[in-house]
């Protein structure tokens, strides 16, 4: 599996466009803006896009979600069922950041912890990671020891926890109990900005060392 990875959006959110080598079908995780610069990506890889995938349901994170698989005639999966009411309240999201009306949506499919998602002939196992938001999702390729964190955990830091139906308790407790023992050698891509490894951050990151 090969991934890009498209900063989009004021708020510089990682959009992460991930495809399947051997039959160039491909998926975008969290398209939360741009658009047409993330179509053109597309475009340029010479990729079929098959789904779109949403790790939690904040607006910088699914503010094209819909309008874009509309587009491209392909269904929205994720995140977790728990972060619906973020979903229903997108145009107040989008209107107390300053951004372009957001119509509220529903996603295609729902996931759960433990749900694989295909992309091409490669799989994605789902990973339940609450705290952030209570929805929110992880997606993690085991072959390639690559893991999508969303606003779960960063280089340095971990996603913050003062939203409605924030808990912090329970965004540790997913951090120690389902990602970090996939191993040290995993690395990630986080919501905003650099990647990291599990291992620098079980080591270096203070939130969770």
């Amino acid at each position: 599996m090969k991934y890009r990875i498209i900063p989009v959006t004021s708020f510089q959110q990682n959009c992460s466009l991930i495809w399947c080598e051997r039959t160039k079908r491909a998926a975008l995780i969290d398209p939360g803006g741009e658009q047409e610069r993330l179509m053109s990506a597309i475009r340029q890889e010479g990729l079929t896009l098959e789904k779109v995938l949403l790790t939690h349901g904040h607006m910088d994170h699914v503010g094209v979600a819909r309008s874009l698989a509309d587009a491209a005639g392909v269904p929205v999966i994720g995140p977790q069922r728990e972060d619906a009411f973020w979903l229903q309240i997108l145009p107040q999201q989008a209107e107390m950041f300053g951004f372009p009306h957001i119509e509220s949506f529903e996603p295609d499919q729902w996931l759960e912890h433990g749900d694989k998602v295909s992309v091409g002939e490669e799989q994605l196992e789902v990973i339940h990671c609450p705290g952030h938001t209570p929805g929110h999702i992880v997606f993690y390729h085991p072959q390639t020891r690559l893991a999508f964190v969303g606003d779960v955990l960063f280089q340095g830091s971990i996603g913050r926890t003062d939203f409605p139906r924030s808990d912090h308790a329970a965004l540790l407790a997913a951090i120690h109990d389902r990602l970090l023992p996939l191993g040290d050698d995993i690395e990630f891509v986080p919501g905003h900005g650099p990647m990291s490894t599990f291992g620098a951050e079980r080591r270096s990151n203070p939130f969770i060392r």
